[in-house]
């Protein structure tokens, strides 16, 4: 299997940006290729033949810019990584190489971020509601977008992630769909990146897409009664969470906009998948 690893930069952090890729090219024992997708930015730096660098005249976001890169791509595994990540171990691609070779089935790794400072790292990186243990490994129902690795065939049978999106919760409609297709998620905790610790709530964006493509998400892939609860729940637990103006204002905005503005193509999965869900202990209402 050959693996690609697609790395969005902005230009902006030439140093890191190095790293993460020195990272993916010093695996051994596997067969890689780094594409370097600018986003509305030129790609600083000279780089190795086995390093594609694709430059896009506008920043498409980060599914958009994902997108963009697997086209580039020619391995049947496909790695996300941010230009602020990089890889522990030289080890890690070898390792998953044997787990997809091992199972046919598996369509998505979603791997452990660890605080290069030492922190005891953030739940939301633990893709399942109990979150307590970033050690234990377990089958899940989303995974992290930019520390994971995925088949090709899942990434072509998903459609790609939702470039509309532009930004949060476009990997979780990847999931789902791959879930429908039968394919299983897992979170291994032997597969570890590193990423500095640091908020979503740093992008100004952040409130008003977070609730607007929560809104697209359940249209896009729920049947109709589970999109009334996911959202009615996630309206409640916001209420809950954010009790200040200055959050809750650009939320109910991005709520609204996301009933207003199409969604996109609908596929809605099946009850069947819905009960996996569920049984995985995540039914698609949290």
């Amino acid at each position: 299997m050959r693996l690609s690893v697609v790395v969005l930069t902005m230009g902006n952090r030439p140093a890191e940006l190095e790293r993460a890729v020195k990272s993916a090219l010093g695996q051994i024992g596997v067969d890689v290729e780094v594409v370097l997708v600018g986003n509305g930015a030129d790609v600083p730096g000279s780089w190795p033949e086995n390093v594609k660098v694709v430059r896009l005249p506008e920043n498409l976001g980060i599914p958009g810019g994902r997108n963009r890169g697997v086209e580039a791509s020619s391995g049947e595994l496909i790695l996300f990584l941010d230009d602020d990540g990089w890889y522990e171990s030289p080890d890690l691609g070898a390792r998953l190489r044997d787990m997809f070779a091992r199972d046919p089935k598996l369509g998505i790794v979603s791997f452990r971020v660890r605080d290069p400072e030492g922190g005891p790292g953030e739940r939301r990186h633990v893709p399942r509601l109990r979150a307590g243990d970033p050690l234990r490994s377990s089958d899940v129902t989303t995974f992290l977008g930019g520390a994971c690795a995925m088949r090709r065939a899942v990434f072509d049978v998903a459609g790609g992630l939702p470039e509309d999106f532009f930004y949060a919760h476009e990997e979780t409609d990847l999931a789902w769909q791959a879930l429908n297709a039968g394919y299983r998620i897992v979170y291994d905790a032997e597969s570890v990146m590193f990423h500095p610790a640091v908020a979503p709530t740093r992008h100004e964006m952040f409130y008003r897409l977070n609730a607007r493509n929560r809104v697209w998400l359940a249209r896009r892939n729920l049947p109709w009664p589970l999109v009334f609860a996911y959202l009615g729940v996630w309206v409640g637990m916001t209420l809950l969470r954010e009790r200040k103006p200055a959050a809750l204002r650009p939320w109910f905005s991005g709520f609204l906009e996301g009933w207003r503005k199409p969604a996109g193509r609908r596929r809605p999965i099946s009850w069947r998948t819905v009960w996996r869900m569920t049984r995985l202990g995540r039914p698609p209402i949290i």
